[in-house]
């Protein structure tokens, strides 16, 4: 063997050695992988507790006081339901009397001087007298804040419901006396229907035709049925004739004066010639709706209060302006009860709410009118279809034409007033109208005894 041959051999042999050991040695695995550390879940926060519900405040209570019949009591129910459905955050309570009982009831409420028992509203006649007892709320602030529109009134109407220059209620409905007419007594007899060209001479001419008696003189049907002392002021005012020479501070009685002597004396000879009922005939029959009804009376000068009644008894009937005298004026008193509010009242503000809501014709306003029960008090409810309607009277122009022609001179508007009417005035009055004196010889008395008590209560006043 040569020796180049000797060291590759040697290499190979060394070669196989290393290969063979390496065959027998065991390589270990690799270590396994080191557990991924799942972090540990983060504490869970407590939720926050529900948040409680407020409930909503108690509605404010207010009473509500008003008189009435049964049945005017379930339209003042109505009209209270109808707001507290638009303001359930009022309640409103009523406090309801029979006419004859309310007055005299709710002066001892104020006198107790317990806001809880005194209604926080209520209607009242007349507003002057008890505001200037001090029970009632000067409302000026009122209107000035919330800028309620008195403009829309009848004119005079919110004279009767103001003390020393305020307004201290609303009424919610004015007096307008129209001349109703039984359609088919008129035809029976001839007469053509009353309108605006009516005088007092057309009156008493279709008076005479109209007039039924019998044989021995008794009055069968009268051609007019009208309230005697509670309504010649009509006829007093439409001459130029007046009551007193001032309905606020007054210092002297007007109906001596001649104007006032011949409107008196004009209705007087209606009933001593049997043309028109008085008291005593009218209190017999039910009063002029009672005589109206059953036909003793042909007409009657009366307020829209009748429409109601008449349209439920299925009249045939119509209204029309009163006749006025030759050279006289169409004339209106602007009066009628009012929503006023107790100094007393704990709720001045919802009062206030309830208030204007009342006189409102969105309000209570159009709810007794569509009822027919008022003739609205404001103009523009006047205007509506609340009051326009298709139902009779046909003839609402003549309401309208009335209301319109409304002013100051059927009543003062000072707190004696109802005093020296009821003792004094009223009482002379019946004297006339009962034919025991004539309108010549019992006005100078009657001015007489009306100027001593003006005199005896400090009128005028300076």
């Amino acid at each position: 063997m040569s020796h180049t041959t000797r060291p590759v051999l040697s290499v190979l042999l060394l070669t196989m050695v290393v290969l063979a050991v390496a065959g027998c040695v065991t390589v270990a695995p690799p270590p396994p992988a080191a557990p991924t550390e799942v972090p540990a879940p983060e504490p869970t926060a407590t939720p926050p507790p529900a948040p409680t519900e407020v409930p909503p405040p108690a509605p404010v209570t207010l009473l509500w006081g008003f008189w009435g019949s049964p049945e005017e009591a379930v339209s003042h129910k109505m009209v209270a339901d109808a707001f507290m459905k638009e303001h359930p955050e009022i309640k409103i309570e009523t406090w309801n009397q029979p006419w004859d009982d309310y007055f005299t009831q709710i002066q001892a409420l104020w006198a107790s001087g317990d806001p809880k028992v005194i209604p926080d509203i209520a209607f009242l006649w007349p507003t002057p007298k008890y505001a200037a007892q001090g029970v009632l709320e000067n409302l000026d602030p009122y209107i000035q804040k919330s800028g309620y529109n008195l403009d829309d009134y009848w004119p005079g109407l919110l004279e009767s419901a103001k003390y020393n220059g305020s307004v201290y209620g609303f009424p919610r409905d004015i007096e307008v006396n129209v001349l109703y007419y039984n359609k088919d007594i008129f035809d029976e007899v001839g007469v053509k229907y009353p309108d605006e060209t009516w005088t007092w001479n057309d009156l008493l001419a279709a008076a005479e035709k109209l007039t039924v008696k019998d044989a021995s003189g008794k009055v069968t049907r009268f051609a007019l049925g009208m309230e005697n002392s509670w309504k010649y002021d009509k006829w007093v005012n439409q001459n130029g004739g007046a009551i007193l020479d001032d309905y606020r501070n007054p210092s002297r009685c007007m109906l001596a004066e001649p104007k006032s002597v011949e409107a008196v004396k004009f209705f007087a000879d209606m009933m001593a010639k049997g043309y028109a009922m008085r008291d005593a005939d009218l209190n017999q029959a039910g009063g002029d709706a009672g005589a109206f009804q059953s036909g003793l009376a042909a007409m009657i000068i009366q307020n829209t209060s009748r429409v109601s009644a008449f349209n439920k008894a299925g009249l045939k009937y119509d209204v029309a302006v009163v006749p006025i005298p030759p050279g006289g004026k169409r004339w209106n008193a602007a009066g009628g009860a009012a929503w006023v509010m107790s100094a007393k009242s704990d709720n001045k503000d919802a009062a206030w709410t309830f208030l204007e809501w009342l006189q409102s014709t969105n309000g209570g306003e159009r709810l007794y009118t569509e009822r027919g029960e008022i003739f609205p008090a404001l103009q523009s409810t006047a205007q509506s279809p609340a009051f326009m309607t298709d139902q009779p009277p046909a003839n609402k122009q003549a309401i309208v034409t009335e209301a319109a022609a409304s002013g100051v001179g059927g009543f003062g508007y000072f707190p004696e007033w109802d005093e020296l009417q009821s003792s004094v005035i009223n009482p002379a009055l019946d004297r006339i109208w009962i034919g025991e004196v004539t309108a010549e010889e019992g006005l100078p008395e009657l001015c007489k005894q009306v100027d001593q008590f003006l005199k005896d209560k400090g009128y005028p006043k300076q």
